[in-house]
């Protein structure tokens, strides 16, 4: 058996047990951190039409919704067509595992209507038979992963951006344990 390192039991202060939600912060805070790992190196893919951009399948960041927020949904709240390409506009909802809670984040996803070899972008005439049928659902789970992305790395945040925010030790709030503190009120939100 390897020898582990026991983990580090923070105590709460006097001003954390009176406000009384310490828990919730905590364990929020713990969301955030996984919600923030990066996603396993064998799911990415490389992009078949950019160089040097990896992306996450849609049935791997399905399967993470699924996994980790148990109840999901999208709602298609606008679909459009600009210039050559199909665009939807979606909404994912999902329930947060602490509080049960149904949040939601927006996203946009646009994917070009495709036309006949050697055919302009905007040759409507050369325009191929299923291309609106072939452009809208992939418009759609551009528009999903978009949204989910907002969630965390787990989902694709911050994959093909040079600067990147490192999520694993999320600043701890400077605490004071005054007793002085004690004659104000909690705050409540």
């Amino acid at each position: 058996m390897e020898n582990q390192t026991p983990a580090v039991i923070k105590l709460p202060t006097i001003q954390d047990l009176v406000s009384g939600d310490i828990d919730l912060k905590w364990q929020q805070n713990e969301l955030n951190k996984l919600l923030n790992e990066e996603p396993p190196k064998a799911w990415l893919k490389d992009h078949p039409m950019a160089k040097n951009v990896k992306y996450i399948p849609i049935e791997r960041v399905e399967y993470m919704l699924t996994r980790i927020f148990k109840k999901w949904n999208v709602e298609v709240r606008q679909v459009q067509v600009i210039a050559n390409s199909v665009v939807v506009t979606v909404r994912l909802f999902y329930q947060d595992v602490l509080s049960n809670e149904m949040l939601w984040q927006d996203g946009i996803g646009a994917a070009p209507i495709q036309t006949d070899k050697g055919a302009g972008a905007m040759d409507w005439n050369a325009t191929k038979n299923d291309a609106v049928m072939k452009a809208a659902p992939a418009a759609e789970s551009y528009a999903v992963k978009d949204a989910a992305e907002k969630i965390g790395k787990l989902f694709g945040k911050d994959m093909n951006r040079a600067d990147k925010i490192m999520y694993n030790t999320l600043p701890e709030v400077k605490r004071e344990d005054k007793l002085a503190d004690l004659d104000e009120e909690p705050k409540t939100e």
